[in-house]
This record gives structure tokens, sequence and C-alpha cells, in this order.
């Protein structure tokens, strides 16, 4: 018999957490896996006289924690009639992902976090700050670095889940740090995303160590918690005006991404500490203090990709990439 942790996105506000339990089954076959319910008055996803919903698999993948043949099988959410949940953002993430299907979309997501022990971010001194930012970007050694344990293993889990991490580094602040997923389609990136995620909350419970998304996690002259989401389409790949245009395009819909965004947007995105304000949108060639980022690599081989720097730590994935899709598969399918 095969464990499969059953792994399902809530209803919690203003940001949703994830949730988990665990069912024997016969097949770990993503076909072969059964529906399956879950108490939604305790998600914040029904009512107690309604409390039923349904999780409904949607990605396999080996679970690294208990190894042998269980897997991890990321879920959404529907209710008993079998219709997608108010929650459940990725039933409208696949639509996009269909409609916008010829222009080939891919992205790669940053996901930036920040450790704590116990009320203080790891690194930072029983009373006081840590000493300014500087040497904890991508450094070395025990004064500058914490939690690399934490981050080495769970770097090796995702990994052995086979999931499509592309990389890690340390982060600006102490006890920061970064993850990247992808290259990937919408659906595939956000449901990897997920489970990395779940990976490193998980992982984090062996240390004794927590790891939160907030945007913001340290209030004064310290770098907030973002996840640039970099994307490109086959047009993007092949030459360079597709790049810019793209970069306009989400540009004329500025405010409904900052709404969406993820919770505390404000706080990050001051037009301080690499950001620029969500009051204002702007893109430029290697400018990390822009909304949009190109890479210098684009403009000097003519194609490729680009960033958009405003998601926070704490986005929703299915919906940063279905906006993504919608602004810029809608700009560009009007040219055609």
């Amino acid at each position: 018999m095969i464990r499969a942790e059953y792994i399902w996105v809530d209803g919690s506000q203003p940001t949703a957490k994830l949730r988990s339990k665990t069912k024997i089954v016969e097949s770990a076959e993503l076909a072969d896996l059964p529906i399956w319910g879950f108490d939604g008055s305790s998600t914040n996803q029904a009512p107690g006289d309604q409390s039923d919903c349904v999780l409904r698999p949607v990605f396999v993948c080996p679970d690294p924690i208990r190894g042998g043949d269980d897997v991890l099988v990321m879920c959404d959410v529907l209710l008993a009639d079998m219709s997608p949940h108010p929650t459940n953002t990725r039933d409208a993430c696949a639509a996009a992902a269909e409609k916008y299907a010829s222009l080939e979309f891919i992205f790669g997501i940053e996901q930036e976090y920040t450790f704590f022990k116990g009320s203080r971010p790891l690194g930072f001194p029983s009373e006081g700050f840590a000493a300014p930012q500087g040497g904890y970007y991508c450094g070395v050694g025990a004064d500058e670095v914490f939690g690399r344990e934490v981050v080495e293993d769970h770097l090796e889990a995702c990994l052995d889940a086979e999931l499509l991490i592309s990389g890690i580094n340390a982060e600006v602040m102490p006890g920061q740090w970064e993850f990247q997923v992808g290259p990937l389609p919408a659906l595939e990136v956000s449901d990897q995303l997920w489970i990395a995620r779940w990976l490193l909350y998980r992982i984090g419970e062996e240390h004794e160590i927590s790891a939160t998304l907030y945007p913001k996690p340290a209030r004064g002259d310290w770098n907030g918690a973002g996840a640039h989401t970099n994307f490109s389409t086959s047009a993007m790949r092949s030459s360079y005006q597709p790049n810019i245009d793209a970069a306009e395009a989400l540009g004329t819909r500025h405010d409904l991404h900052i709404a969406n965004y993820g919770f505390g947007i404000e706080e990050r995105l001051t037009g301080r500490h690499e950001t620029a304000s969500y009051k204002e949108f702007k893109y430029g060639v290697s400018d990390r203090g822009a909304s949009i980022r190109i890479p210098w690599q684009v403009e000097r081989e003519g194609k490729g990709y680009i960033e958009d720097r405003r998601p926070n730590a704490n986005m929703e994935p299915y919906t940063v990439t279905r906006l993504i899709m919608e602004t810029v598969g809608d700009a560009a399918m009007a040219q055609q």
C-alpha cells in the first residue's frame, strides 16, 4: 500500500495557507488517485452546516520525506456538486492556459522567503538588530548566512520529488533565502511551486525553524520578500520587440495586477530596496528598481524573456500566471 499526502490550498484570508492529510492508496498514478473529501468549515472554505468539500488530484510526485513508493499529491478544491470551489484559482488558470496555448507561455518563479526562530528572523540577535544589509546576499560564513542546513535539506527534498528547481541563493536580509522553480508552463510551475512551499514548511518542522512568505518580514531598512516572475512567449524567445510589447501591455493593467499580487504589497513596493513603487509602473533594461526588468542579455541577444518584479513572496501562483497570460496574451492576439 502507498501513502499519498493530499495537499491543497485553503480559504484563509488575506493569504491562503496549505493544508494536507494522508490517504492510503493502491496506485500512485495520477489517473488512479481517487477524489477525497475534507471539512471545509475548518479551512475557511465552507459553513458548518454544509461543510463537505472535495479534493481532486491534479499533480503527483515522489514523497522525499517518507520515501519508497509514497507520493505527494497536489489537489484543487471542488464543491460537492463537482464544480470549482470559489477558492479554486487553478481552474481559471487552466482556462487561460488553454485560451493562450498558441502563444506557448513558459514561466520561472523566484520564491523568496524568510526563516524565523521564535518571533525574530533567523540571524537577528535577541535584542536589537543584525548588522546592516551588505554581506548577506549570496554570502558565506556563520556570521552572514543563517539557515543553510534547512535550505540544503529543502533543495535535496525538491530534487528527490523531481520538481524542476533551477537554483537557490541567500538573499539580502539575514535568514532570507530564495529558490527558483521553472521554466515550465503556467499550471506546472504553479503546481510545483505549491509543492515546494509545502516541502519548505515540512522540512522546517524538523529543524524547529519556520518560514514565512510575508512581504516585509522586518521593519526598517531591510529588503522585502518577493516572487519575481519571469516569463516568455514563443515570439519573445524569437525576437526582441515582443519583449517590449509584453512589458508595455503589463503597464495597461498595472492596478489590476497590483491588487492580485499578494497581501501587503504596499509595504514592499515602496520605491526603495530594489523595488518600484506600487503607485507607478515602469520598465527598463537591467533595472531592479523597475516594475518590469528586461535582462541585459535579452537586449544583447535580441530575444528572451522579461521579469515581473511586482509579485509578493506570498502571491498566489495560479492567479499571477493567469493574469500575465491574459494581459500579455490579449495584447499579442490583438496584433495578430
